[in-house]
């Protein structure tokens, strides 16, 4: 895979949040995140935010890349389904990476799996974003 740096820092959100972007292609991106404890619900497992969050931004930064700075792409999301299928503790591991399915020249369908260090899927998402 063809990775790109990208172009700007990661949002305060993203920095708050603790993940960063792994890697960033056309029509991919992967985003890394080690559970920590404040990533964690009463139950003592990660949140689903945390999990949402991860499907948002690996389809959000699929959606955006480009490799000319001067060229910045902006997405929004419209619609955002997520599918939890196992739990994930503190000092996983998570990779999220997102891809392109289609669309047309706004409205883009992007899905995501999100993974753990033993390659066990942790949750699926799908998202529709609008590109502007």
């Amino acid at each position: 895979m063809n990775t790109s740096t990208p172009h700007e820092n990661l949002s305060n959100f993203g920095q708050h949040m603790g993940y960063s972007l792994a890697e960033w292609s056309e029509g991919s991106a992967s985003i890394a995140l080690t559970i920590a404890d404040c990533h964690l619900n009463s139950a003592g497992i990660m949140h689903g935010g945390v999990l949402a969050t991860l499907i948002d931004t690996a389809c959000g930064y699929t959606l955006i890349h480009n490799p000319d700075p001067e060229k910045r792409r902006r997405a929004v999301t419209l619609s955002l389904n997520t599918q939890f299928t196992s739990a994930a503790k503190v000092d996983d591991k998570l990779v999220a990476t997102g891809i392109l399915k289609g669309g047309g020249k706004h409205i883009k369908f992007l899905s995501c799996d999100v993974k753990n260090q033993h390659g066990q899927l942790v949750g699926h998402g799908e998202a529709v974003m609008k590109l502007f």
